[in-house]
C-alpha cells in the first residue's frame, strides 16, 4: 500500500496544531514531537508540519516564504459544498488568510484560504452527475 506523506515548513507547531484541531484533523502521536506534526488526512495521506528548523534537514537550499510566492497548492476533496464553506469559515475563524474567491465550474465547487504559515488549502466538492 502506498501512502503520501506532504512536508511543509512551520514557524510554530503549537499554533499549526491548534489552527488544524480546529480544522477537525486530527495527529499521528507515533510521527509526531515537538518539532515535528503529522497531520493524518486519510489513512494514507499525512502532511508533516515541520518546524522551519527541521525542515531545514531535509532539504538543501532556502525555505520558500509561503506568504509571498507558492510552492504548492493543496486540494483535498470534500463531500459537499457545504462541507467546503464550513472548513473555510472554521478556517477563517482560527485566523487563516482568504485566498480566491470561491469557484464553481460546472460540477466543482471549491474554496481556499492561506494558512498560518501562508500555504494554501483548497478544498472542492465534485458533483457526481
Amino acid at each position: 500500500m502506498r501512502m503520501i506523506f506532504v512536508n511543509l515548513p512551520v514557524k510554530d507547531i503549537a499554533a499549526s496544531r491548534e489552527f488544524f484541531t480546529r480544522l477537525g484533523f486530527a495527529f499521528n502521536p507515533d510521527f509526531s514531537d515537538e518539532h515535528t506534526l503529522c497531520m493524518v488526512v486519510e489513512e494514507n495521506i499525512c502532511v508533516m508540519l515541520l518546524q522551519e528548523a527541521r525542515f531545514r534537514d531535509f532539504i538543501n537550499g532556502d525555505i520558500s516564504d509561503a506568504a509571498k510566492t507558492k510552492e504548492v497548492l493543496t486540494c483535498l476533496s470534500c463531500d459537499s459544498r457545504e462541507e467546503a464553506d464550513t472548513i473555510l469559515g472554521k478556517a477563517l475563524a482560527a485566523g487563516a488568510s482568504p485566498w480566491k474567491p470561491a469557484m464553481e465550474a460546472g460540477p466543482m465547487y471549491g474554496v481556499s484560504f492561506q494558512d498560518l504559515d501562508g500555504h494554501v488549502w483548497e478544498f472542492m466538492h465534485m458533483a457526481q452527475g
